[in-house]
C-alpha cells in the first residue's frame, strides 16, 4: 500500500462567513496543492473539508499520514468519537444532532478505503506545510470575495 502525507488547514472569514480550505499531498517527493472557498460556513466544515478533498485526490487506496492543526478533525479519529456517532446513527452521545453530519459521514467512508492516522500539529507555528496550507486556505477566502 503506497504511502502518502496530507497536510490540511480550514480558514474562515466570519464564523459562519467565507470560508476556504487548503491541502498538500506528498507522494515520492512529488507535491499536490489544492485549495477551494464557499460562502456561509464555519471553520469546522472547512477543516474537515480540506481533509476530505485531499483524500479524493487519491486514485487508489493508501495509507495517508493526515496532518492538521485542527483539534476538531483530529480527535473525532484519535479518540474515537467518529466511530461512535456512526454507531449511534450519526447522533452524539447525548442524542442530540451531530454537527456537520454529511462531512463526518464523507470522511467515515473514506476511511475505510484508506488507512489514516491523524496527527495533530501546531497551527501557525514553524510547521512549513501546515503554513503552507493556511495560505492556500486564506488565499482562496480573498479570491472568492473578489470574485463575487
Amino acid at each position: 500500500m503506497k504511502r502518502v502525507t496530507l497536510y490540511t488547514d480550514g480558514a474562515c472569514s466570519g464564523n459562519p462567513g467565507i470560508g476556504g480550505w487548503g491541502a498538500v499531498l506528498i507522494y515520492n517527493g512529488k507535491e499536490k496543492r489544492i485549495s477551494s472557498a464557499e460562502d456561509n460556513t464555519t471553520n469546522n466544515r472547512m477543516e474537515v473539508t480540506a481533509v476530505i478533498e485531499g483524500l479524493k485526490c487519491l486514485k487508489e487506496p493508501c495509507e495517508v499520514d493526515v496532518y492538521s492543526d485542527s483539534a476538531y478533525t483530529v480527535n473525532a479519529f484519535n479518540n474515537g468519537w467518529v466511530y461512535g456517532w456512526a454507531r449511534l446513527g450519526w447522533r452524539k452521545a447525548d442524542n442530540k444532532p451531530l454537527l456537520n453530519e454529511d462531512l463526518w459521514q464523507e470522511l467515515y467512508s473514506l476511511s475505510k478505503i484508506h488507512k489514516l492516522n491523524f496527527i495533530k500539529v501546531k497551527g501557525h507555528s514553524d510547521n512549513e506545510y501546515n503554513n503552507i496550507c493556511d495560505k492556500l486556505a486564506t488565499d482562496a477566502v480573498k479570491n472568492f470575495r473578489t470574485s463575487l
